[in-house]
């Protein structure tokens, strides 16, 4: 039976297109719904958002080696099989380096070697404006974004279908890597933020290219549309050339920063051209989830 559900992704093939304060934008503008950061490298979607956070949840990203001091007999095959020069003196692994391929726990004689949970970051349930947010808080340097995003998500769904809620809102991270993947897949919609750059189109044909390959629908958005019509004009050909429609367009507006200074969304903060156009580019966005 096919959900009732729809998740809309906002992803950008890179940073800094706008993407997440269109994604806050559309939080605020949309009756009910679950908001979803899923760039939980580097979580900000609740710097404007200001949740209360209710619960903070343990992630488990990967297990990691440690070598049992009592059982261990010193043999060295432990560093020797190492292909991260994990291992240190007295037999010690180093959790930096340590990336849990468990080659140590196999080739280890004595059975000294333990591979054990580690934690990577913590998934932070919370309400904003009463309505479900989660994001997460991974680890310096740790792995395993994609399972954190795909985890995130499913308790969304869960907290979607156990309270009615219709509509989950994804803001996913840059890029095309694995928590982009995990981000997009088995969504409605996704909507791509580009911006009118030589970065931007280049990185946009990439996105584009996962999200067909994947086949899911997929509209674009121009943000600062206005800093270059060449450039502008050359998106639209390289959407039409994919079949993918422009959207929406959004000018360049300097309310954007002034209401990131205020600590709010551009929506919340002015009438402007730029809120006008996200207003208008959510109404046909919600046209396409129906």
């Amino acid at each position: 039976m096919k959900s009732t559900i729809q998740q809309l992704s906002i992803v950008s093939g890179k940073g800094g297109t706008g993407k997440t304060s269109i994604a806050a934008s559309f939080a605020k503008l949309s009756s009910k719904r679950i908001l979803v950061d899923c760039d939980v490298d580097a979580s900000n979607l609740h710097i404007v958002m200001h949740p209360e956070i209710l619960e903070e949840i343990p992630f488990v990203g990967q297990k990691k080696a440690i070598i049992s001091q009592d059982r261990c007999r010193g043999c060295g095959d432990c560093v020797i099989y190492c292909r991260f020069n994990a291992i240190k003196d007295f037999y010690v692994v180093d959790p930096l380096l340590c990336e849990g391929c468990a080659v140590c726990a196999m080739m280890c004689p004595y059975e000294a070697v333990d591979m054990v949970d580690h934690l990577s970051g913590t998934i932070a349930v919370a309400r904003a404006d009463s309505q479900p947010f989660l994001f997460a808080k991974m680890g310096i340097a740790e792995s395993n974004s994609g399972k954190l995003v795909d985890e995130i998500r499913q308790r969304a769904m869960k907290i979607a279908q156990a309270e009615g809620y219709n509509l989950i809102i994804i803001d996913g991270p840059p890029g095309i890597g694995c928590p982009v993947i995990a981000s997009i897949t088995g969504t409605t919609h996704v909507l791509i933020v580009t911006e009118p750059t030589i970065s931007g189109m280049h990185d946009l044909e990439r996105i584009i290219e996962v999200t067909q390959h994947f086949k899911i629908p997929t509209s674009v958005c121009i943000n600062k549309c206005d800093i270059s019509e060449s450039n502008t004009q050359a998106i639209h050909s390289l959407c039409n050339a994919y079949g993918v429609e422009v959207i929406g367009k959004i000018p360049l507006d300097t309310d954007f920063v002034k209401a990131q200074i205020a600590g709010k969304t551009i929506i919340e903060f002015s009438n402007g051209k730029a809120s006008k156009a996200i207003q208008s580019l959510w109404t046909k966005i919600e046209n396409k989830l129906i």
